[in-house]
């Protein structure tokens, strides 16, 4: 019995959901800036609220630092702009929609 995707009602092999949702995402930025006591943060916008905690805790895990996800937006420890667009990329974002400042 093949399995069947609860939101389009394909078959879970032709169901397109998923990068459907990730095509949808208007724009992606991601950008450092200061925090307490001058330590640098990677700051990343523009994510859907009910990825955000699954996201976060995927690139803290690819990139190897500490963050957290509240209010919006995913803050990782340390410079990681560069680091972040490539995961984002590996994880099957587009390209265009990630803006790296």
């Amino acid at each position: 019995m093949e399995a069947i995707c609860s939101k389009c009602g394909l078959l879970k092999e032709l169901c397109a959901c998923e990068a459907l949702e990730k095509e949808g995402v208007q724009q992606i930025k991601v950008y450092s800036t200061k925090k307490r006591f001058g330590k640098l943060v990677t700051i990343v916008e523009g994510v859907d609220e009910p990825k955000l905690e699954k996201l976060a805790k995927e690139l803290k895990h690819r990139l190897a630092c500490g963050g957290t996800a509240k209010e919006g937006v995913i803050i990782l420890q340390g410079e990681q702009r560069n680091k972040v667009k490539k995961a984002l990329v590996a994880l099957g974002y587009d390209e265009k929609i990630i803006a790296v400042r």
